[in-house]
Formats: C-alpha cells, sequence, structure tokens
C-alpha cells in the first residue's frame, strides 16, 4: 500500500460516503508480485488508512480466478453492491467494462508503484517516501525475512 492508493482512496471518498477496497490475488504470498499475505497487505492499509482519519471503508479478499467472467462475477458477489469501479488496471477496466459495470480509471502518480516499491525493498534501496509512514513502521521489521525467502 503505498502513497498512490491512498491519495486515491482520498480524492474517492471527496465523492463518496464509502469505499470498499479490494486486495487481489488475495491466494498469494511470499512471490516476487505478491511477498505479503493477505493478512499483512489488509492490516497494512488499515494501518495507514486510520494514520489518515479515514474509517469509512470495507476491505474485502479477491483471490485470482483465470476467468474474467468468473473473476467478475466473484468480486460482484464479495463486494454485493457498488456504484463505480475504480482502478488503473486496463485489463481490469475492460473486463468489468465488458459485464455492464460502471468503470473510471484512476490518475496514476508517476514514480510511484507497486512494482517500484517491490523492487526497491528488494535490492536495499530507499523506499520510505513512497509509502505512508504506518506502512513502513508495519513492513520495516518483515523486510529481512521476506526478501530472504524470496
Amino acid at each position: 500500500f503505498h502513497n498512490a492508493h491512498l491519495r486515491v482512496i482520498q480524492d474517492i471518498l471527496k465523492k463518496h460516503d464509502k469505499i470498499i477496497i479490494a486486495i487481489g490475488s488475495s491466494q498469494h504470498k511470499g512471490t516476487p508480485e505478491n511477498p505479503f499475505s493477505f493478512k499483512e497487505r489488509k492490516d497494512m492499509v488499515k494501518a495507514a488508512l486510520k494514520g489518515a482519519g479515514i474509517r469509512n471503508y470495507k476491505i474485502v479478499a479477491i483471490p485470482d480466478v483465470y476467468n474474467d467472467k468468473k473473476w467478475v462475477a466473484l468480486i460482484e458477489k464479495k463486494v454485493k453492491k457498488f456504484d463505480i469501479l475504480y482502478t488503473g488496471n486496463p485489463w481490469t477496466i475492460r473486463c468489468f467494462r465488458n459485464y455492464g459495470n460502471k468503470v473510471k480509471r484512476i490518475s496514476l502518480i508517476k514514480g510511484i508503484s507497486s512494482t517500484i516499491v517491490r523492487n526497491r525493498m528488494r535490492t536495499g534501496k530507499e523506499w520510505r517516501q513512497l509509502v505512508p509512514n504506518e506502512v513502513y513502521e508495519y513492513v520495516k521489521p518483515l523486510i529481512n525475512k521476506i526478501y530472504k525467502v524470496l
């Protein structure tokens, strides 16, 4: 969970009363793309949102299904009702629009992405300024354990 995620959530909450945050690939942990478990990712998000004074949210786990129609249906079932899906992922936009959902593309922040943050963590480069302080404090004690395993 990085600063761009936090900014997007803050922007969405200027337009909506509450937000549902979907954590994808929730069944994975200990991989280069998903070094943290769903619980760890959820705890990071909760800590960052608490630090930002955000309380009107729900977090749901979304596992990979590898079938667009079934994946969209799974999310619709888990989330129940949503007005707009916000994402920066072109594939997610296509999937949800193809099945009749309203989707809005989020603006990305140049120089901040989950891939950049993970790569900096893995290689020992500075990453603290890319994440909320609560995330940094949560992850800092885990870094050596996680990246020795990978």
